[in-house]
């Protein structure tokens, strides 16, 4: 797995009332949240671990769970340690899993240790196992227990979910640094939010700065760099 860009302490370019509905609902919360993306990019790991990370409390990293079935595995890769934010390395906990009933159950059973800053899971496709009823029991056990979870669907169709949030990311193309147009650009993502709780639907660019994840409308210019942010 390629190395993943750390995650957000702010939120940029946004109006006031989605600024608000983003420290309520993904600041603030424990949250039960999907995203659709494919295998081949590593957006839907990278994407997950930047929300998973600005929705604890500050000094509360400790532990957290990865868990991946076999098929994600191979679509994706294993966490790359060297890769990940510097607050995670030392806490990760991976469990590979041969199936998705076995997945689910993990991820089941990592949602009740409340010592556990958060969850992260890895399944790829539609199995069976994955239906609406698996995914209510996710939910409740978010609910109950307050620990996030985020599910990353790989090469998944959109179906049936209790999912607080359910977002579709990729890869967007980088937009020439400031300085130096000729240099690679910053990472960038294309994230669409096609189901959420008290927000409407809505798709934006986000990418990364300098340690922090830089959100603006899918169909508006880039900030400038130097506006001001909104830090969590």
């Amino acid at each position: 797995m390629n190395a993943i860009i750390s995650p957000p302490d702010c939120v940029s370019n946004f109006n006031e009332e989605t600024i608000l509905w983003w420290k309520s609902n993904i600041k603030n919360k424990p949250l039960h949240g999907e995203i659709f993306a494919p295998a081949g990019e590593g957006v839907g790991a990278a994407l997950a671990l930047a929300f998973a990370l600005n929705s604890i409390r500050e000094g509360q990293t400790g532990n957290w769970l990865w868990v991946q079935d076999t098929r994600a595995m191979r679509l994706g890769g294993r966490p790359y340690q060297p890769g990940l934010p510097a607050a995670l390395r030392q806490g990760l906990v991976h469990v590979a899993v041969k199936r998705p009933e076995d997945a689910l159950f993990a991820l089941e059973e990592g949602l009740r240790c409340r010592d556990l800053a958060f969850v992260i899971g890895e399944i790829a496709g539609n199995p069976k196992a994955l239906n609406f009823t698996a995914a209510r029991r996710l939910s409740l056990a978010v609910e109950r227990h307050g620990v996030p979870l985020w599910l990353v669907r790989l090469d998944a169709q959109r179906d049936l979910s209790s999912a607080r949030q359910r977002w579709a990311a990729r890869s967007a193309p980088s937009l020439p640094p400031r300085w130096n147009r000729s240099a690679p650009g910053a990472p960038a993502w294309q994230a669409e939010l096609f189901r959420a709780r008290a927000h409407p639907p809505g798709t934006w660019v986000l990418e990364g700065d300098g340690g922090n994840l830089r959100m603006r409308d899918a169909h508006s210019p880039a900030v400038e760099a130097g506006e001001s942010r909104l830090h969590g």
